[in-house]
């Protein structure tokens, strides 16, 4: 019964997760095959997985993308603090009076107790994790980008390239660039899309009968 239980209680996240790692097992094996194909084509033979993993092929583009993603979820958090989108379910109410804050009886957070410091770091942890998660996949997609380019570099007999000129130049930000416009276009299209559009028991979507109006959920 617990383990039931537990599931039913954490079965988005349970979900998300399993949804995660599959597709991160099928970017390693496909990332895999499509790197020693290109090895196999420059003639150079073809390498294990092990070394695969410490590759800058699969570190800066599994960094990249996580990247783009805290990126977008952390401004997205901050960005609905203050701003507001006539009728779309992402939106705080137009009018401060018209929002509700439930909160369901238990403790109250340590951090509100405590007051002070604790209370602002705990008022804007989500943002704050957010960043520091940010900040870790950048560090991570530019290491792998300048490993990778340095090994592309060596193929062509050309010298190996300093991190800061990898990190100021345009290769490494147009992978950046490429994979944050397309992460506001996505957050741009709930945003919209949710003014006139509905599924039924989301809690990202208004009730079925809610006035295109209606700012909020």
């Amino acid at each position: 019964m617990l383990p039931c239980r537990f599931c039913r209680q954490n079965g988005l996240s349970l979900v998300l997760l399993g949804l995660f790692l599959a597709f991160l097992a099928g970017q390693i094996a496909t990332g895999f095959h499509a790197s020693n194909a290109e090895r196999r084509a420059q003639g150079r033979p073809p390498e294990p997985m092990a070394d695969y993993l410490e590759s800058g092929h699969f570190i800066s583009a599994t960094f990249e993308n996580w990247e783009s993603e805290f990126l977008q979820m952390g401004m997205y958090v901050l960005l609905t603090v203050g701003l507001r989108q006539r009728g779309s379910a992402e939106s705080r109410p137009l009018d401060p009076a018209r929002e509700e804050t439930r909160i369901e009886a238990g403790p109250t957070p340590w951090p509100l107790r405590a007051g002070g410091r604790w209370r602002w770091l705990y008022a804007n942890s989500l943002a704050l994790a957010y960043a520091g998660l940010f900040l870790l996949a950048f560090v991570g997609h530019a290491y792998g980008s300048w490993i990778h380019e340095n090994e592309q570099r060596a193929m062509q007999g050309q010298s190996p390239q300093s991190v800061a000129d990898h990190v100021l130049g345009a290769q490494f930000w147009f992978e950046s660039m490429q994979n944050w416009q397309s992460e506001f276009l996505a957050v741009l299209s709930i945003v919209v899309l949710s003014i006139f559009l509905r599924q039924d028991k989301s809690p990202e979507s208004k009730p079925l009968a809610s006035p295109h109006s209606q700012t909020g959920t």
